[in-house]
This record gives structure tokens, sequence and C-alpha cells, in this order.
């Protein structure tokens, strides 16, 4: 997968379309991420003892990643990712669009 953790992104597709954020977690099992603040969904949890009551939350679902594009800082707009090998052997994350580095 070419999203990493603290990625900013653009979801591209879905109920959630035009939204941005940053990736808290990748699920790499399922091709899926969840970014801060997009697809809330509701869980209803049981009390387990004091600490931690019982009642509705909200949280984040995870979203598939063909949904969702990495925002470049330069272009300040959802890019896709290209691939460059430096002068040193180290692969780099490349913006498409701009040639600027996104790692």
């Amino acid at each position: 997968m070419q999203i990493r953790k603290n990625d900013s992104v653009m979801v591209i597709t879905g109920k959630e379309r035009g939204k941005t954020g940053k990736v808290l977690r990748v699920l790499m099992d399922k091709d899926a991420v969840i970014i801060e603040r997009t697809n809330m969904v509701k869980r209803h949890t049981k009390p387990r003892g004091p600490q931690q009551p019982g009642g509705i939350i909200e949280k984040e679902a995870s979203i598939h990643a063909s949904n969702i594009m990495i925002m470049c800082n330069k272009c300040n707009a959802p890019v896709r990712i290209g691939h460059k090998t430096l002068a040193d052997g180290e692969k780099i994350r490349i913006c498409r669009r701009c040639e600027e580095a996104l790692d």
C-alpha cells in the first residue's frame, strides 16, 4: 500500500467525498485506512466497570484505500503517487503532478 500513517489524504468517492484528514491507522489486511473525523459511525457499548460506562460512542470507521488520494503539500490537491530512487539508493514517494517528494 502506498499510503502511510500521518499522511494527509482526501476521500474521492462515497458519502464522505471531498473531506480531507490525517491517516490514523493503516489496515494492511483489509487494504483500508482510518482517517480522523471521517466516516463516523455509532457503536453501542456495554459497561465494563466504573471506569468505562456503557452508552453510544462515535468513532471512525475504515475506508478502502482505493477511495482516497494523498494530498501534495506543494500542489495542495489530491495527486497520484510515483516512486523515485535517490543517488544513495533510498526509494521515496513523489507527486506525479509537481515531482515534489512526499516523504
